[in-house]
Protein backbone atom coordinates (compact mmCIF):
# COMPACT_ATOMS: atom_id res chain seq x y z
CA UNK A 1 0.00 0.00 0.00
CA UNK A 2 1.16 3.78 -0.97
CA UNK A 3 1.28 5.87 1.93
CA UNK A 4 0.88 9.30 1.70
CA UNK A 5 3.19 12.40 3.35
CA UNK A 6 1.95 15.55 4.13
CA UNK A 7 4.50 18.31 4.50
CA UNK A 8 3.51 20.88 7.21
CA UNK A 9 4.84 23.92 8.70
CA UNK A 10 2.94 24.14 12.30
CA UNK A 11 0.87 22.41 14.62
CA UNK A 12 -2.10 23.92 12.54
CA UNK A 13 -1.40 22.62 9.33
CA UNK A 14 -0.91 18.86 11.37
CA UNK A 15 -3.96 18.84 12.47
CA UNK A 16 -5.72 19.47 8.85
CA UNK A 17 -3.52 16.54 7.62
CA UNK A 18 -4.22 14.51 10.34
CA UNK A 19 -8.05 15.02 10.05
CA UNK A 20 -8.04 14.59 5.84
CA UNK A 21 -6.10 11.11 6.17
CA UNK A 22 -2.33 11.48 5.70
CA UNK A 23 -0.15 8.79 6.85
CA UNK A 24 2.92 10.72 7.47
CA UNK A 25 3.05 14.29 8.69
CA UNK A 26 6.52 15.70 7.86
CA UNK A 27 7.74 18.53 8.97
CA UNK A 28 9.75 21.21 6.54
CA UNK A 29 9.79 24.60 5.77
CA UNK A 30 8.72 25.17 1.97
CA UNK A 31 10.32 28.69 1.76
CA UNK A 32 13.58 27.41 2.39
CA UNK A 33 13.95 24.94 -0.31
CA UNK A 34 12.90 21.00 -1.47
CA UNK A 35 14.09 20.36 2.24
CA UNK A 36 14.29 23.21 4.50
CA UNK A 37 14.34 22.17 7.99
CA UNK A 38 12.02 23.95 10.47
CA UNK A 39 13.23 24.77 13.77
CA UNK A 40 13.67 22.30 16.23
CA UNK A 41 11.65 23.55 19.01
CA UNK A 42 8.61 23.66 16.40
CA UNK A 43 9.13 20.38 15.12
CA UNK A 44 8.72 19.45 19.08
CA UNK A 45 5.35 21.36 19.03
CA UNK A 46 4.10 19.57 15.93
CA UNK A 47 5.67 15.94 17.50
CA UNK A 48 3.48 16.94 20.46
CA UNK A 49 0.62 18.22 18.29
CA UNK A 50 0.34 14.25 16.54
CA UNK A 51 0.39 12.99 19.44
CA UNK A 52 1.50 9.30 18.54
CA UNK A 53 -1.59 9.30 16.26
CA UNK A 54 0.58 9.15 13.00
CA UNK A 55 4.40 8.92 12.22
CA UNK A 56 6.43 12.39 11.98
CA UNK A 57 9.02 13.18 9.88
CA UNK A 58 12.00 15.73 10.10
CA UNK A 59 14.61 17.12 7.62
CA UNK A 60 18.11 17.68 8.87
CA UNK A 61 20.69 20.33 6.98
CA UNK A 62 23.33 17.72 6.78
CA UNK A 63 26.54 19.07 7.65
CA UNK A 64 29.72 18.08 5.79
CA UNK A 65 31.59 17.43 9.03
CA UNK A 66 30.52 14.26 9.89
CA UNK A 67 30.41 14.77 13.63
CA UNK A 68 28.37 17.83 13.06
CA UNK A 69 26.11 15.29 11.25
CA UNK A 70 25.71 13.33 14.05
CA UNK A 71 25.02 16.12 16.53
CA UNK A 72 22.72 17.41 14.12
CA UNK A 73 20.99 13.79 13.80
CA UNK A 74 20.88 13.39 17.50
CA UNK A 75 19.25 16.75 18.15
CA UNK A 76 16.67 16.15 15.82
CA UNK A 77 16.21 12.70 17.03
CA UNK A 78 15.20 14.38 20.84
CA UNK A 79 12.31 16.41 19.25
CA UNK A 80 10.69 12.24 19.25
CA UNK A 81 10.41 12.20 15.23
CA UNK A 82 10.36 8.59 13.84
CA UNK A 83 11.67 9.33 10.83
CA UNK A 84 14.69 11.74 9.59
CA UNK A 85 15.30 13.00 5.77
CA UNK A 86 18.11 14.78 4.80
CA UNK A 87 19.92 15.42 1.59
CA UNK A 88 22.16 13.06 0.32
CA UNK A 89 25.85 14.58 -0.61
CA UNK A 90 26.97 14.28 -4.48
CA UNK A 91 30.64 14.85 -2.59
CA UNK A 92 33.25 12.19 -2.75
CA UNK A 93 33.13 11.31 0.57
CA UNK A 94 28.98 10.73 0.99
CA UNK A 95 29.55 6.85 1.39
CA UNK A 96 31.76 8.04 4.21
CA UNK A 97 29.62 10.12 5.98
CA UNK A 98 26.52 7.49 5.23
CA UNK A 99 28.70 5.26 6.79
CA UNK A 100 29.08 7.17 9.65
CA UNK A 101 25.71 7.47 10.20
CA UNK A 102 25.19 3.64 10.35
CA UNK A 103 25.32 3.82 14.58
CA UNK A 104 22.33 6.48 14.80
CA UNK A 105 20.37 3.98 11.57
CA UNK A 106 19.79 1.51 14.76
CA UNK A 107 17.90 4.52 16.64
CA UNK A 108 15.96 6.10 13.88
CA UNK A 109 14.50 5.58 10.41
CA UNK A 110 16.84 7.15 8.49
CA UNK A 111 15.74 8.51 4.30
CA UNK A 112 17.89 9.76 2.36
CA UNK A 113 17.01 12.28 -0.51
CA UNK A 114 18.50 12.15 -4.44
CA UNK A 115 17.14 14.87 -6.54
CA UNK A 116 15.96 14.14 -10.15
CA UNK A 117 17.05 17.60 -10.85
CA UNK A 118 20.67 17.31 -9.91
CA UNK A 119 21.32 13.34 -11.79
CA UNK A 120 21.29 11.85 -8.96
CA UNK A 121 23.90 8.91 -8.19
CA UNK A 122 22.23 5.53 -7.66
CA UNK A 123 25.08 3.51 -7.32
CA UNK A 124 25.04 5.26 -3.70
CA UNK A 125 21.78 3.37 -3.04
CA UNK A 126 23.89 -0.05 -1.57
CA UNK A 127 25.67 2.36 1.02
CA UNK A 128 22.28 3.31 1.79
CA UNK A 129 21.17 -0.56 2.33
CA UNK A 130 24.52 -1.41 4.49
CA UNK A 131 24.56 1.55 6.49
CA UNK A 132 21.03 0.59 8.00
CA UNK A 133 18.68 2.92 6.64
CA UNK A 134 15.05 2.85 6.04
CA UNK A 135 14.92 4.15 2.66
CA UNK A 136 15.32 6.52 -0.25
CA UNK A 137 13.56 9.23 -1.69
CA UNK A 138 13.45 10.90 -5.39
CA UNK A 139 12.59 14.52 -4.97
CA UNK A 140 13.17 18.09 -6.83
CA UNK A 141 15.87 20.41 -5.92
CA UNK A 142 14.47 23.21 -7.80
CA UNK A 143 10.61 23.37 -8.55
CA UNK A 144 10.84 25.71 -11.60
CA UNK A 145 12.64 22.88 -13.17
CA UNK A 146 9.48 21.03 -13.48
CA UNK A 147 7.53 18.56 -11.67
CA UNK A 148 9.20 14.99 -10.96
CA UNK A 149 7.30 13.26 -14.36
CA UNK A 150 8.58 15.86 -16.14
CA UNK A 151 12.04 15.15 -15.21
CA UNK A 152 11.84 11.12 -15.21
CA UNK A 153 9.68 8.41 -16.88
CA UNK A 154 7.56 6.27 -15.15
CA UNK A 155 9.43 3.79 -16.06
CA UNK A 156 12.35 5.05 -14.73
CA UNK A 157 10.40 5.97 -11.58
CA UNK A 158 9.62 1.98 -11.49
CA UNK A 159 13.17 1.19 -11.95
CA UNK A 160 14.03 3.33 -8.86
CA UNK A 161 11.55 1.74 -6.48
CA UNK A 162 12.64 -2.09 -7.93
CA UNK A 163 16.44 -0.87 -6.73
CA UNK A 164 14.99 0.27 -3.62
CA UNK A 165 13.15 -3.04 -3.06
CA UNK A 166 16.21 -5.34 -3.85
CA UNK A 167 18.02 -3.62 -1.10
CA UNK A 168 15.32 -3.50 1.71
CA UNK A 169 14.95 0.44 1.69
CA UNK A 170 11.51 1.91 1.45
CA UNK A 171 11.44 3.75 -1.78
CA UNK A 172 9.49 7.29 -1.71
CA UNK A 173 8.40 9.63 -4.34
CA UNK A 174 8.07 13.54 -4.08
CA UNK A 175 9.11 16.89 -6.19
CA UNK A 176 6.08 19.35 -7.08
CA UNK A 177 3.46 16.53 -7.80
CA UNK A 178 -0.08 17.97 -8.53
CA UNK A 179 -3.51 15.54 -8.60
CA UNK A 180 -3.28 14.20 -11.89
CA UNK A 181 0.46 12.61 -11.59
CA UNK A 182 -0.70 10.55 -8.38
CA UNK A 183 -2.39 7.86 -10.19
CA UNK A 184 0.48 7.78 -12.41
CA UNK A 185 2.71 7.18 -9.96
CA UNK A 186 0.94 4.37 -8.34
CA UNK A 187 2.01 1.36 -10.22
CA UNK A 188 5.70 2.08 -9.53
CA UNK A 189 5.55 1.06 -6.41
CA UNK A 190 6.90 3.55 -4.68
CA UNK A 191 5.91 3.19 -0.84
CA UNK A 192 5.52 6.87 -0.01
CA UNK A 193 4.54 9.56 -1.82
CA UNK A 194 5.13 13.09 -0.84
CA UNK A 195 3.26 16.25 -1.08
CA UNK A 196 3.50 20.07 -0.52
CA UNK A 197 2.28 22.38 -3.19
CA UNK A 198 -0.39 19.70 -3.91
CA UNK A 199 -2.08 20.18 -0.28
CA UNK A 200 -2.05 23.92 -0.64
CA UNK A 201 -4.62 26.60 -1.93
CA UNK A 202 -3.75 27.13 -5.80
CA UNK A 203 -0.55 24.95 -5.93
CA UNK A 204 1.37 27.39 -3.98
CA UNK A 205 3.75 25.66 -1.81
CA UNK A 206 4.83 28.08 0.56
CA UNK A 207 0.78 29.12 1.09
CA UNK A 208 -1.15 27.29 3.88
CA UNK A 209 -2.62 24.13 3.47
CA UNK A 210 -6.35 23.45 2.58
CA UNK A 211 -8.39 21.30 3.66
CA UNK A 212 -10.24 20.36 0.35
CA UNK A 213 -7.28 19.93 -1.48
CA UNK A 214 -5.71 17.68 1.11
CA UNK A 215 -8.88 15.50 1.28
CA UNK A 216 -8.53 15.70 -3.22
CA UNK A 217 -4.67 13.94 -3.04
CA UNK A 218 -5.74 11.65 0.04
CA UNK A 219 -8.80 10.26 -1.94
CA UNK A 220 -6.82 9.61 -4.81
CA UNK A 221 -4.57 7.33 -2.94
CA UNK A 222 -6.05 3.80 -2.34
CA UNK A 223 -6.37 2.65 1.32
CA UNK A 224 -8.05 -0.88 2.92
CA UNK A 225 -10.36 1.24 5.36
CA UNK A 226 -12.66 -1.56 6.63
CA UNK A 227 -15.36 1.20 8.07
CA UNK A 228 -16.58 4.14 6.08
CA UNK A 229 -17.42 6.56 9.48
CA UNK A 230 -18.40 9.73 6.91
CA UNK A 231 -19.82 10.16 3.14
CA UNK A 232 -16.62 11.96 2.51
CA UNK A 233 -14.75 8.81 2.86
CA UNK A 234 -17.62 6.65 1.39
CA UNK A 235 -17.38 8.72 -2.17
CA UNK A 236 -14.26 8.13 -1.93
CA UNK A 237 -14.26 4.48 -2.15
CA UNK A 238 -16.62 5.14 -4.84
CA UNK A 239 -14.03 6.95 -6.75
CA UNK A 240 -11.49 4.62 -6.37
CA UNK A 241 -13.63 1.55 -7.85
CA UNK A 242 -13.96 0.10 -4.39
CA UNK A 243 -17.59 -0.12 -4.11
CA UNK A 244 -20.43 1.11 -6.88
CA UNK A 245 -22.98 3.92 -6.15
CA UNK A 246 -26.55 3.16 -6.89
CA UNK A 247 -27.09 2.96 -10.76
CA UNK A 248 -23.16 2.89 -11.70
CA UNK A 249 -22.85 0.05 -13.02
CA UNK A 250 -22.15 0.79 -16.62
CA UNK A 251 -18.72 1.68 -17.50
CA UNK A 252 -17.17 4.71 -19.74
CA UNK A 253 -14.30 3.90 -22.10
CA UNK A 254 -11.21 6.08 -22.30
CA UNK A 255 -9.42 5.89 -24.94
CA UNK A 256 -6.08 6.43 -26.45
CA UNK A 257 -5.82 6.39 -30.59
CA UNK A 258 -3.51 5.80 -33.28
CA UNK A 259 -0.46 6.47 -30.59
CA UNK A 260 2.66 5.81 -32.97
CA UNK A 261 6.03 5.06 -31.37
CA UNK A 262 9.40 3.75 -32.60
CA UNK A 263 10.39 0.36 -30.65
CA UNK A 264 12.46 -2.37 -31.22
CA UNK A 265 9.87 -5.41 -31.98
CA UNK A 266 10.35 -8.55 -33.95
CA UNK A 267 11.18 -12.12 -33.84
CA UNK A 268 13.17 -11.76 -37.20
CA UNK A 269 16.70 -11.76 -37.46
CA UNK A 270 16.91 -8.35 -39.21
CA UNK A 271 13.88 -7.12 -36.78
CA UNK A 272 16.81 -6.61 -33.88
CA UNK A 273 19.12 -3.32 -33.47
CA UNK A 274 16.76 -1.04 -34.71
CA UNK A 275 13.61 0.60 -34.70
CA UNK A 276 10.12 0.45 -36.77
CA UNK A 277 6.88 2.34 -35.98
CA UNK A 278 4.37 0.40 -34.04
CA UNK A 279 0.46 1.76 -33.64
CA UNK A 280 -1.49 1.37 -30.51
CA UNK A 281 -5.13 1.76 -29.99
CA UNK A 282 -6.03 1.28 -26.55
CA UNK A 283 -9.43 1.33 -24.83
CA UNK A 284 -10.21 1.00 -21.20
CA UNK A 285 -13.94 0.06 -20.18
CA UNK A 286 -13.88 2.04 -16.40
CA UNK A 287 -16.64 2.18 -13.78
CA UNK A 288 -18.84 5.37 -13.83
CA UNK A 289 -18.72 7.58 -10.85
CA UNK A 290 -21.77 10.45 -10.80
CA UNK A 291 -18.57 13.36 -9.55
CA UNK A 292 -18.80 15.81 -12.06
CA UNK A 293 -15.70 17.46 -12.90
CA UNK A 294 -13.50 16.25 -9.79
CA UNK A 295 -10.24 14.41 -10.21
CA UNK A 296 -11.17 11.59 -7.80
CA UNK A 297 -13.63 10.54 -10.82
CA UNK A 298 -10.99 10.47 -13.78
CA UNK A 299 -9.07 7.53 -15.17
CA UNK A 300 -6.29 9.25 -17.34
CA UNK A 301 -5.47 8.73 -20.40
CA UNK A 302 -2.06 9.22 -19.14
CA UNK A 303 -1.92 6.23 -17.56
CA UNK A 304 -2.00 3.99 -20.92
CA UNK A 305 0.68 6.58 -22.08
CA UNK A 306 2.95 5.49 -19.48
CA UNK A 307 2.06 2.13 -19.55
CA UNK A 308 3.18 1.88 -22.88
CA UNK A 309 6.62 3.88 -22.13
CA UNK A 310 7.22 1.31 -19.35
CA UNK A 311 7.63 -1.87 -22.27
CA UNK A 312 9.14 0.28 -24.69
CA UNK A 313 11.99 1.13 -21.35
CA UNK A 314 12.49 -2.66 -21.52
CA UNK A 315 13.92 -3.28 -24.63
CA UNK A 316 13.61 -5.34 -27.43
CA UNK A 317 10.20 -7.49 -27.94
CA UNK A 318 9.58 -10.19 -29.80
CA UNK A 319 5.96 -10.77 -30.48
CA UNK A 320 3.59 -8.42 -30.32
CA UNK A 321 1.06 -10.33 -28.63
CA UNK A 322 3.75 -9.95 -26.13
CA UNK A 323 3.76 -6.32 -25.90
CA UNK A 324 -0.48 -6.61 -25.94
CA UNK A 325 -0.49 -8.61 -22.93
CA UNK A 326 1.74 -6.67 -20.66
CA UNK A 327 0.25 -3.44 -21.70
CA UNK A 328 -3.51 -5.03 -20.64
CA UNK A 329 -2.24 -6.51 -17.54
CA UNK A 330 -0.35 -2.78 -16.61
CA UNK A 331 -4.03 -0.82 -17.41
CA UNK A 332 -5.71 -3.87 -15.11
CA UNK A 333 -3.98 -2.44 -12.32
CA UNK A 334 -5.82 0.36 -12.09
CA UNK A 335 -8.60 -0.32 -9.69
CA UNK A 336 -11.72 1.40 -11.58
CA UNK A 337 -10.68 -0.34 -14.93
CA UNK A 338 -13.18 -2.82 -15.79
CA UNK A 339 -11.61 -4.48 -19.07
CA UNK A 340 -9.14 -3.62 -21.61
CA UNK A 341 -9.16 -3.62 -25.39
CA UNK A 342 -5.83 -3.35 -26.88
CA UNK A 343 -4.27 -3.36 -30.42
CA UNK A 344 -1.11 -3.20 -31.13
CA UNK A 345 -0.11 -2.77 -35.31
CA UNK A 346 3.70 -2.95 -36.69
CA UNK A 347 3.24 -0.47 -40.01
CA UNK A 348 6.53 -0.87 -41.63
CA UNK A 349 6.48 -4.93 -42.05
CA UNK A 350 3.48 -4.51 -45.28
CA UNK A 351 2.02 -1.44 -47.41
CA UNK A 352 -0.96 -2.04 -44.71
CA UNK A 353 -0.56 -2.70 -40.89
CA UNK A 354 -0.02 -6.31 -39.30
CA UNK A 355 -0.35 -6.48 -35.50
CA UNK A 356 -2.95 -8.41 -32.75
CA UNK A 357 -6.05 -7.22 -31.38
CA UNK A 358 -7.09 -8.75 -27.60
CA UNK A 359 -9.58 -7.69 -24.95
CA UNK A 360 -8.39 -8.66 -21.16
CA UNK A 361 -10.96 -8.21 -17.54
CA UNK A 362 -10.43 -7.66 -14.56
CA UNK A 363 -9.61 -10.89 -12.42
CA UNK A 364 -8.80 -11.50 -8.55
CA UNK A 365 -5.38 -11.15 -9.55
CA UNK A 366 -4.61 -8.40 -11.56
CA UNK A 367 -3.59 -6.34 -8.84
CA UNK A 368 0.12 -8.17 -8.74
CA UNK A 369 3.18 -5.87 -9.72
CA UNK A 370 3.25 -4.24 -13.29
CA UNK A 371 4.93 -6.50 -15.80
CA UNK A 372 8.70 -6.01 -16.73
Amino acid sequence: MTLMLASVLSREEAEIALTYGADIIDCKDPARGALGPLPLGQVADIVAAVNRRRPVSAVVDLPHDVAQARRAFDDAIRTGVEFIKFALPATPDADEIVAALAPLAERMKLVAVLFADLRPDFSRLPALARAGFHGAMLDTAHKENGRLIDLMTVGQLSDFASRCRELRLAPGLAGALEPPDVPRLLVTGAEVIGFRGALCAHGERTGALSAPAVALIRDLIPTRRDVVEEMAAEWALIARGFIEPPGAGDTDAVFLHDYVVPMEVGAYAHEYGHTQRVRFNVDADVTRVEISDDMRAVFSYDVIMDAIKMILAGGHIAMVETIAERLAETVLLHERVRSVTVQVEKLDVAPGAVGVKIRRERHADSRRAPPR
